[in-house]
């Protein structure tokens, strides 16, 4: 069974953070249809739907260890690619933003994602046709939401999640070779981003911490000095838990196959 290994160096001064360290989580378990997912930039091989249900149990222990309730989305067996529930809705505040996937098969994932928004007292707004946005393209970073607009994102859904975001700086980001905003560049607790150059307009960035292994841009905040992130990105994790962080990293290489990253597995709630 894959499990989850920290690295716990001592912690870095007074971080500033972009989510907050406790809170809930919103995870939805792997289906039986799984390896049917849609591919669209990685190898197609053959997924292990058994050995995907052990690493999301993994991923689901390391978000319960750094102190998040997590709370599970009704099962959607239909939908291959229902694990990936970030892809389903954003959540600003108190607002949860039902998305408009990009391709027509993941638009069946939505209902039950609405329902769980709404059992945690979320207010629902939705993006409406000829708008489409999932959640990967949507980067939260303080006052600023970053917003990729590639295959699965367009204009028109951009410009609707402005109007839904309270007043928050929307920052369009081209994306290219790649299936999502974040599978490209994350943030890390003190706000600054990390990720591929050669993947995102950096032209519209503040800057951009540079990796070399591509699950290396893949981010989930826990806490002012803790991450998450995947196993395949050893490199980067003991770079960063060099520079103080804590860093959890979790084995997800049959989420990894389907083009899915940390990041795509839970949407966090404060």
């Amino acid at each position: 069974m894959s499990r989850a290994a920290d690295t716990t160096p001592a912690p870095r001064p007074a971080p500033v953070e972009t989510r907050p360290p406790e809170g809930r989580a919103l995870v939805r378990a792997p289906g039986p249809r799984l390896a049917d997912g849609i591919v669209t930039h990685a190898a197609r091989r053959p997924v292990d739907v058994a050995l995907a249900a052990r690493q999301h149990e993994a991923y689901v222990a390391a978000l319960r260890s750094a102190g998040r309730r997590v709370a599970a989305v009704a099962a959607a067996d239909d939908q291959p690619d229902a694990v990936f529930i970030e892809d389903a809705l954003v959540v600003c505040g108190d607002v949860a933003i039902i998305c408009r996937p990009g391709d027509e098969r993941r638009r069946g994932e939505a209902p039950g994602a609405e329902r769980a928004a709404r059992e945690f007292g979320l207010r629902v707004e939705r993006i409406e046709a000829p708008g489409t946005l999932e959640g990967g393209d949507v980067l939260q970073v303080g006052d600023t939401v970053y917003v990729g607009r590639g295959a699965r994102t367009n204009e028109e859904g951009v410009c609707q999640l402005a109007r839904l975001v309270g007043g928050r700086k929307v920052v369009p980001v081209a994306v290219r070779g790649c299936l999502h905003l974040k599978s490209a560049m994350t943030a890390l607790p003190d706000g600054g981003l990390i990720g591929l150059p050669d993947r995102v307009d950096t032209s519209v960035l503040p800057c951009l911490e540079v990796v070399w292994e591509p699950a290396g841009a893949h981010v989930v905040v826990l806490g002012p000095d803790h991450v998450l992130m995947a196993a395949s990105a050893p490199r980067t994790a003991a770079r960063l838990a060099a520079d103080g962080l804590r860093v959890t990293s979790v084995d997800i290489s049959e989420f990894e196959a389907l083009d899915g990253c940390v990041t795509c597995l839970s949407v966090l709630v404060p």
